[in-house]
């Protein structure tokens, strides 16, 4: 990597289900949120798709009223997919594009005010798996940044709250503090359980929920007018993309007024009927008690990883627009006897911790001293399927579990099935079940320069690389064989280099730094259903 200049520029970006942010270091080494092109802090992470040319935020959402069809929304929660879940203005669209377009927003109207930005710390959710960590550093590069590293979401609103609190307010540095950090976003839950001593930041445990998030507050808003709706008029309000998008509008109002009211009104219209109700905190948070359980469940889970005990906790930060709703401060007070810190912007805080991680990454470039360190865990096991001699049945041998301290180096010895094997298929996988079906396939890596007339049972080596950001590298050594071979992953719903290239000319309109060509861009990726 080559040294960074003293002046050159990078950022942090918050890449969120339901909105984004993005920050960079002042002059005096604050982060400070950018204001996007409309002058608001952050960005709704909706995008307006129009003659293949896309409109991102405020007026994206804007168009749910009327253009519901061609909005996607929450398109974080579809990477790891081949397309986006509906089609938009006719055409499928890859989940990582769609996250690639708002990603340039940030980028473009950030550039207006701070100068050209080229590169950037991009946060993901703790429990993403690898697969969903590649996607997003694909959509970085279709967005023309350099993406220098990936961090966890709940690590980077750690950051900033550690360098915020970097001394009591007597002036002396704290001393060794563990926190609980709790971040309920719009699409995705997070827990992590991290030590701050002075400078260094230690994650001791993580557990989350990719598919939880406020959306699915908002949800229960949606159904509870719209089984009302259709009780005294005979229609299903969510049958029609245009009016569930105004409803999708009105009830994450409504769940806003909860927040600070007793009661909220709803409002629905749908060809040609009409109903207005009235929904009470209370009503409210007993149709969501459920979802409120599921994080309590997951933030114990990840208490008892960590081996810590609740009196051994100094603090839970609330990350995430979604910790507002008060019930989720009762929970956790009751939960953990303490009341929950908020001293930080719950919608800012992450792109806060990323700018910060971002400054530390290109002063160490530079060869000054860092700032600080992060040291990060894994969220999910890695392992590999083989074939148990005894019971003849698929099963995953893990390399590293989860909650392992990474980066780190991890081997397995395996054994070939056969004489004169000419090939090894290595099924590499990600979850905590011994059974395949129950995990993510990453990937596959194929061998197939074996030597000939090789016995049955010949030991392969298998080693996995796990890189701080969330990454795998994958070595394989046959014995026999001097060379080490670094595998390529094949994964099964991953751009190709070509594609990704052709998204990164059409969406940032800036080529890959080798290309040379102008061909034109065709969006049609294939008639595969969604």
């Amino acid at each position: 990597m080559e040294n960074a200049k003293k002046n050159e520029l990078a950022v942090g970006i918050d890449l969120g289900t339901t909105n984004s942010a993005i920050a960079w270091l002042d002059d005096l080494g604050r982060p400070q949120t950018l204001a996007n092109a409309e002058g608001d802090k952050v960005t709704p992470s909706a995008v307006l798709v129009e003659s293949g040319d896309a409109v991102v935020g405020k007026e994206a959402i804007k168009a749910l009223a009327t253009e519901a069809e061609s909005v996607a929304l929450c398109a974080k929660r579809e990477l790891g997919y081949r397309y986006f879940r509906q089609p938009l203005d006719g055409r499928q669209y890859p989940p990582e594009s769609l996250q690639a377009y708002i990603l340039n927003k940030l980028r473009v109207d950030a550039s207006r005010q701070i100068g050209p930005v080229t590169k950037a710390v991009v946060t993901v959710p703790a429990y993403f798996d690898e697969t969903r960590r590649k996607a997003t550093q694909d959509a970085g590069y279709i967005a023309a940044l350099d993406v220098l590293d990936i961090i966890n979401e709940p690590t980077a609103a750690a950051v900033a709250f550690g360098f915020m609190q970097s001394v009591s307010p007597d002036g002396t540095p704290y001393g060794v503090q563990r926190i609980l950090v709790y971040d309920l976003g719009g699409g995705t839950f997070d827990v992590t359980v991290l030590e701050i001593e002075g400078s260094e930041f230690t994650a001791l445990a993580t557990d989350g929920d990719v598919q939880l998030g406020g959306q699915d507050w908002d949800q229960r808003l949606i159904d509870l007018i719209s089984d009302q709706f259709r009780e005294k008029h005979g229609i299903d309000p969510r049958t029609d993309p245009n009016t569930l998008g105004r409803l999708w509008r009105e009830c994450e109002d409504a769940k806003r007024t909860l927040s600070a009211r007793d009661k909220a009104s709803l409002a629905c219209d749908c060809k040609g009927q009409a109903l207005r109700m009235e929904v009470t905190r209370s009503e409210f948070e007993s149709q969501t008690s459920d979802l409120l359980e599921r994080t309590r469940f997951t933030t114990t889970q990840a208490l008892e990883a960590s081996g810590l005990d609740w009196d051994q906790i100094d603090r839970i930060l609330l990350v995430g627009g979604s910790t507002r709703m008060p019930a989720v401060r009762t929970m956790l007070r009751d939960l953990s006897g303490m009341e929950p810190d908020t001293s930080i912007s719950p919608d800012e805080a992450v792109a806060h911790g990323a700018a910060l991680h971002a400054g530390f990454l290109l002063a160490k470039q530079r060869g000054e001293s860092s700032r600080f360190r992060i040291n990060n865990i894994n969220s999910h096991s890695l392992g590999v399927v083989g074939t148990d001699p005894t019971t003849g049945r698929d099963r995953v041998a893990v390399l590293i579990p989860n909650n392992t301290p990474i980066p780190i180096t991890a081997k397995r010895i395996f054994k070939t099935k056969k004489s004169n094997q000419k090939s090894i298929l290595v099924r590499i996988v990600e979850g905590e079940s011994s059974n395949p079906d129950g995990c993510v396939q990453l990937g596959e890596c194929v061998i197939d320069s074996l030597p000939p007339n090789l016995p049955a049972q010949t030991p392969v080596e298998i080693r996995f690389g796990y890189e701080e950001n969330g990454r795998l590298t994958v070595l394989v050594k046959v014995q026999g064989q001097d060379r080490i071979e670094s595998m390529e992953l094949q994964r099964e719903n991953s751009l190709s280099q070509e594609q990704l290239d052709k998204w990164r000319k059409h969406v940032s309109k800036i080529p890959p730094p080798d290309d040379a060509s102008d061909s034109d861009f065709d969006l049609e990726l294939g008639d595969d259903d969604v």
